[in-house]
């Protein structure tokens, strides 16, 4: 009985021991092990900027970070739920509402590309080489030509909702007919534009990437109001306590650097620049 008593101590001092090594590692474990949460867009994940940027990042920091692509309202809700750290999206109101609703610290101009109207060959609406936009847009709703819109509270479909009403064109009473809603990202309604020769709205950068165009081309470009900006905000600490905000700071910091806005500005698709640095710090 001696001998199994010095044994059930010997392994509660052995077990507390472990314990207290586990402690000690862990305590002493980088403090990186934890991925930095960007909430982004699809637009810029399909693109390929990611893969490009974050090893760069990484290298220059010892910081991991990982993507959740969504569409930028979907992000914006995301992020306002203190799931991330970061927001990356392509809506300056919207950004600028989540900063003034105490969930974001402050909204910076980081990159911009542009929007296009891409569409098959035979283009029923007559619009290639246009760089009107707006005539573009009215002479699709004309003809009632087949037009696919995202429909997913993202930047993209807040731009184009934004076209749309411009020329006093109402599209809710006709979704579903020769205007049609994927309520997905850029990449699912390319394919869904391409399989319906149909036209639709999409940032430069995921149809540069795009690997199904069959036959859609660009067909309008060039309008200034084609132009899109992106931002980038870290999420508050005072509103969400549990946010990565150490890590994040020096993720906004670095893009908006010399080293970041050189680091976007190298990337490129078959030779095509996909996004253009502008941040002002």
């Amino acid at each position: 009985m001696k001998f199994i008593g010095g044994f059930m101590h010997l392994h509660r001092m052995f077990a507390l021991l472990a314990g207290l090594a586990l402690t000690v590692l862990s305590a002493s474990a980088p403090a990186h092990d934890q991925r930095m949460i960007i909430q982004s867009t699809t637009s810029t994940d399909n693109s390929g900027l990611y893969d490009h940027l974050l090893p760069l990042f990484e290298e220059d920091t010892g910081i991991k970070a990982q993507v959740v692509a969504v569409g930028t309202g979907q992000a914006i809700r995301n992020a306002a739920n203190g799931d991330g750290d970061v927001l990356l999206v392509h809506a300056a109101d919207a950004e600028e509402a989540f900063v003034e609703q105490g969930h974001g610290v402050e909204r910076f101009d980081l990159m911009y590309n542009d929007f296009v109207i891409v569409g098959p060959t035979k283009d029923p609406a007559g619009i290639a080489g246009s760089n009107d936009v707006l005539a573009s847009l009215q002479k699709i709703a004309d003809v009632s030509a087949a037009f696919v819109s995202r429909g997913d509270d993202s930047g993209t479909h807040k731009a184009e909702r934004k076209l749309w009403s411009e020329i006093s064109v109402d599209v809710e009473p006709v979704s579903g007919t020769w205007y049609r809603e994927t309520g997905s990202g850029m990449g699912t309604t390319l394919n869904v534009a391409t399989g319906l020769d149909a036209y639709t709205l999409t940032d430069r950068a995921t149809w540069q990437a795009f690997g199904n165009k069959q036959a859609h081309q660009v067909l309008v470009e060039g309008d200034p109001r084609l132009f899109n900006q992106y931002g980038i905000t870290r999420v508050d600490e005072q509103r969400h306590p549990q946010v990565n905000h150490a890590d994040a700071k020096v993720f906004v910091e670095w893009m908006l650097s010399d080293a970041g806005q050189q680091a976007i500005a190298d990337y490129t698709l078959d030779g095509q620049q996909l996004f253009f640095p502008n941040a002002r710090r």
